[in-house]
């Protein structure tokens, strides 16, 4: 497995990637984190032009998709119940979405970004499992609570290397 940066395109791949991670959530009981057409294309496509979109590849297929944008992000700048570990400079990740295809993709994906930095944030809803388990599986901690741009609460996490 390897990473690259996303191209334009590569938008039909990981558009069907993120459909097959909402009908996911949606079976594994979080229907609530991304709502129908999340995230949108113009998101994707800002994402791509600003370089921040990335993508896990495996010879010719596509395994996962992640946005993995610098400091500072608004949707961090006020946390409730809880502080951040420090103010250092971060990176975040976002939108991580893992096809069927690889079991471990997201795993190397997480890998590959603290190779990049060794100061990262990243937030999720209560009822997603599955990313509840890989952030406690890299030793993340827990921080306190987030809103998204949508007003929608998130359970947000740091760990610094």
């Amino acid at each position: 497995m390897f990473i690259r940066k996303t191209e334009e395109k590569d938008l039909p791949s990981i558009e069907l990637i993120y459909a097959c991670a909402r009908a996911f959530m949606r079976q594994s009981g979080n229907g609530g984190q991304w709502g129908e057409g999340y995230p949108k294309r113009e998101k994707l496509l800002d994402d791509i032009s600003r370089g921040y979109s990335y993508l896990c590849q495996e010879g010719n297929d596509i395994l996962a998709v992640f946005s993995f944008c610098p400091s500072p992000d608004p949707t961090y700048a006020k946390i409730e119940n809880g502080t951040w570990l420090n103010d250092e400079p971060y990176r975040v990740i976002h939108r991580m979405a893992a096809g069927k295809r690889r079991s471990g993709a997201a795993s190397f994906c997480l890998g590959w970004c603290f190779k990049q930095c060794r100061n990262i944030r990243i937030d999720t809803h209560k009822n997603n499992a599955p990313m509840l388990g890989l952030i406690n599986k890299f030793g993340f901690k827990y921080c306190g609570i987030i809103y998204t741009d949508d007003g929608s609460p998130r359970l947000a996490f740091q760990k610094k290397i």
